[in-house]
């Protein structure tokens, strides 16, 4: 049996997805810039899409803008907030210990040019306090950025609390949404954000694009310069095969989001169980305030590594953190937020599963990681000394 449990790394191109970026390759191949016949059909094509998109996360056509992906997003989200913030005097930055990398390694490089950086604990439960965000802000905060859904652990964060809080205090919010769009109900008026960050290949799109939402009103800086496209926002020309497939992915996702998410998180409660009945199993991150599909699970005396690639020869797809720190040696930064030890972080698994699961694929992945667990227990010095401790 092959399973693919690694959707939030990314996931299979949806067959919508594939048929509109095939129409659009053999038939909208003008660049929208140009003014011929050619060019002035690609570029009503981009509006049409641009359009569909802005229409399924309650936005404007006129505050989408597509980007290369969520790190890019991210990226020109809170360098723009922070220039903003800087020409104003602010340079406080709010942010959590819990966030992608995309995020914090930009904040931190803003820290290092003297802007002051709060990372906000997520707590065991992996989930941002709004009391804590409310007692950071001060007058000079510039931005806050709370991603909606973490990438790891699957932890759904108080984003809309959180927007309305710097809403009303004036403050920019950005939220990170890459592992929630398309997973569960996004809507950016309801979350009162002024930035947000998604990209395609999470949801069943084509990997190479995403899209930054940018609230009318709240100015945005290119990151990359050149020539018009994009409101003069982001130079280059637009890859319109690929926001064809993003539009098309991203439309059945929302269409089918209700009966996905109840099926999926039904699906994913049945891998907890079987999971947690394991010897000192341990679910990270709350169990219930989390994403449909995302399951994470530490196994104390055992290395992760070897638990994937055992389950890879098993025919299992998994991953023990985010995709985007696989070749890292460290344990996840996530886990060590919410309290983990480093050994036992160490020897976490992240499944993450969508509506093409089935029950007996989750039958299938509970036995085979008790397996694989209790093997690598019998030949680990680690859980021999665990048990000799008592």
């Amino acid at each position: 049996m092959k399973i693919y449990a690694d959707h939030a790394a990314t996931s299979p191109i949806s067959e919508a997805a594939k048929a509109e970026m095939i129409r659009c390759l053999d038939e909208q191949y003008g660049n929208p810039s140009s003014l011929h016949e050619w060019g002035r059909a690609s570029a009503l094509e981009l509006a049409k899409f641009r359009q569909s998109i802005a229409e399924d996360i309650g936005a404007q056509p006129n505050e989408i803008y597509f980007t290369s992906g969520g790190s890019e997003a991210d990226n020109q989200a809170i360098l723009s907030a922070a220039r903003i913030g800087a020409k104003k005097g602010r340079k406080r930055i709010i942010t959590s210990d819990i966030e992608h990398h995309a995020v914090l390694h930009t904040v931190d490089k803003l820290a290092a040019e003297g802007f002051d950086v709060v990372k906000i604990p997520a707590g065991e439960r992996g989930i941002v306090s709004v009391k804590d965000v409310e007692a950071a802000l001060t007058d000079e905060t510039a931005l806050v950025t709370i991603m909606l859904a973490n990438n790891e652990i699957g932890t759904i964060q108080p984003v809309k609390e959180i927007g309305e809080l710097c809403r009303e205090r004036r403050v920019l919010f950005h939220t990170d949404a890459v592992q929630a769009v398309g997973h569960i109900p996004v809507d950016v008026k309801e979350l009162k954000a002024d930035m947000l960050s998604f990209s395609a290949h999470k949801f069943g799109g084509p990997r190479g694009i995403g899209v930054l939402y940018c609230r009318r009103g709240v100015r945005l800086f290119p990151l990359i310069e050149g020539g018009a496209q994009e409101n003069n926002k982001r130079a280059g020309t637009e890859n319109l095969a690929a926001i064809a497939g993003m539009a098309a992915a991203l439309h059945e996702s929302v269409e089918n989001l209700e009966n996905s998410m109840k099926y999926t998180s039904e699906l994913r409660d049945v891998l907890i169980e079987g999971l947690k009945k394991i010897p000192l199993a341990i679910i990270n991150g709350d169990e219930k305030q989390r994403l449909p599909g995302n399951v994470n699970v530490c196994f104390p005396g055992i290395e992760g590594e070897s638990l994937l690639l055992y389950l890879d020869a098993r025919g299992i797809a998994a991953s023990s953190g985010s995709a985007c720190t696989s070749g890292s040696l460290d344990p996840s930064h996530v886990l060590l937020a919410i309290g983990l030890p480093h050994e036992t972080a160490h020897g976490s698994l992240r499944l993450t599963i969508d509506d093409t699961n089935t029950r007996e694929e989750a039958e299938y992945i509970i036995k085979n990681v008790a397996e694989v667990v209790e093997f690598l227990r019998s030949i680990s010095p680690v859980w021999e000394k665990m048990q000799q401790a008592g």
